[in-house]
């Protein structure tokens, strides 16, 4: 499929991806907020990558606004494929009984995010079935869950203490424009 390859928030350029961050870098295409693709024509993608990004949005409009906005730019069979930190898997680790007051520090801040910058705070605690149903909403099909991307050198490949700890999902805007309209009715 051609268009657009965007990877949201990349650290690490790629031959064929396009990067949008917040933060002007030499690698970054575009620096701007993923909360408003503007800069992009409904269609053009062909792919959306956005690993440890969307816990920094709000869950009462702007999470839900941004995956309608992803599904406005990606072409119809274009692939979505998210990361985020698993709430669930964080919760089982930090309630463990063997786990350290250091180790519990650590996953707070994977849960509430490490504030080394202003951008780094995390708005949303999310889990498969939150955002999964999130997606499905946006009018996304095909959605499941996988184990690794293999795609970037990222968090969504993450472990802690051996625990692999996002959860990753990929999805998939229906071919059919119909398939589109019954789902926003």
């Amino acid at each position: 499929m051609s268009g657009i390859r965007l990877h949201v928030g990349g650290k690490e350029p790629r031959a064929g991806w396009t990067i949008l961050d917040a933060v002007p870098r030499p690698h970054v295409d575009h620096v701007g907020d993923c909360r408003d693709l503007a800069f992009l024509a409904d269609g053009s993608c062909a792919e959306i990558y956005a690993a440890h990004v969307l816990e920094h949005l709000g869950y009462n409009g702007e999470l839900q606004d941004t995956l309608k906005g992803f599904h406005r730019v990606l072409a119809p069979g274009g692939r979505l494929r998210v990361s985020v930190p698993d709430m669930d898997i964080l919760c089982r680790l930090f309630i463990h009984p063997e786990a350290a007051a250091e180790d519990k520090f650590l996953i707070m801040r994977m849960l509430f995010g490490g504030r080394v910058d202003a951008y780094d705070v995390h708005l949303s605690g999310l889990n498969y079935a939150f955002l999964g149903g999130f997606i499905a909403q946006a009018g996304f099909g095909g959605i499941r869950r996988v184990a690794a991307f293999g795609e970037f050198d990222d968090a969504s490949s993450l472990r802690f203490r051996g625990v692999a700890i996002s959860c990753n999902i990929e999805a998939f805007k229906p071919e059919s424009p119909q398939l589109d309209s019954m789902r926003s009715s």
